[in-house]
């Protein structure tokens, strides 16, 4: 069926409106940052900074170790998406491959467990680590990162594996290929886009965290980035706008780097792991 004018122009109306609204923050963070302190207290903001300055950037690194903290999370937020991709690319093969009621009942908790919030979750994994000796250590937040990546990386990987052929994986057999070797041979370099969209969402997720580095990291020197921007706020509740925003456009730049030299892969990934051959 042909869309008729009005409503093409009301479809576009809506997602030039959805792209303003999500657009919006990032924007004024951007001219924020580049504000002299004058401009900032002003009582008619103005979008474009009359007088732009790179003083917040120079500020914002003096003031706290934000190129310490980067690191940090950068090594929480590699680490949490391999050792994630690589538990969930021989757990997602056989839930999808083998079609039982404990298969059933896992695909149905992984999603489930997606609608319980961060502080049902919190305690128990404060005791678990704990009893690991793992609390205000890296390790440890990388292993909270990997439990929480895990379910929606299962989710997501499935949906690859249901789109590769089975014929492929019989003919493998045939040739005298074990379920491993099948696995590794045949069906992982077929995954391979769906591997790096699912890295990719956990690498985020993880860079972008903060409720679990609050509490599970107290060292200021292993504290990662968001959690360090956090610093820009007084004990008053009164922030030092300037390097807040200089420090959180820098924070937010990793993110929408990657995501944007790969995501047309992603979005490729996404679709063909979500239709079933």
């Amino acid at each position: 069926m042909r869309t008729s004018i009005p409503a093409r122009v009301g479809q576009y109306t809506a997602l030039l409106a959805y792209l303003v609204f999500l657009a919006f923050p990032f924007l004024w963070l951007v001219s924020t940052a580049f504000k002299p302190p004058r401009e900032l207290g002003s009582l008619h903001p103005t979008w474009i900074p009359e007088h732009p300055t790179l003083a917040n950037f120079r500020q914002a690194f003096d003031e706290q170790p934000l190129l310490h903290a980067a690191l940090n999370s950068l090594l929480a937020a590699l680490a949490a998406a391999v050792v994630a991709v690589l538990i969930a690319t021989p757990m997602a093969y056989v839930v999808a491959r083998r079609r039982t009621r404990l298969a059933k009942a896992v695909t149905g908790w992984v999603v489930v467990s997606q609608a319980f919030p961060f502080v049902l979750l919190i305690i128990p994994l404060f005791l678990v680590l704990k009893n690991l000796r793992m609390i205000d250590s890296v390790p440890g937040l990388v292993l909270v990162y990997v439990v929480w990546a895990l379910p929606f990386a299962l989710w997501m990987l499935a949906g690859y594996v249901r789109a590769v052929p089975p014929e492929l994986e019989e003919a493998a057999a045939v040739d005298g290929a074990g379920r491993v070797r099948t696995l590794v041979s045949v069906t992982a370099p077929l995954l391979a886009p769906g591997i790096v969209a699912t890295a990719l969402f956990a690498f985020i997720t993880a860079w972008n965290e903060f409720f679990f580095a609050l509490v599970l990291l107290k060292t200021p020197e292993k504290q990662t980035l968001p959690v360090v921007l956090t610093h820009f706020i007084g004990a008053e509740g009164v922030a030092d706008l300037g390097p807040l925003a200089a420090a959180a456009f820098l924070a937010t730049l990793p993110s929408l780097v990657v995501f944007a030299i790969i995501q047309r892969r992603i979005t490729g990934g996404m679709l063909t792991g979500a239709v079933k051959s």
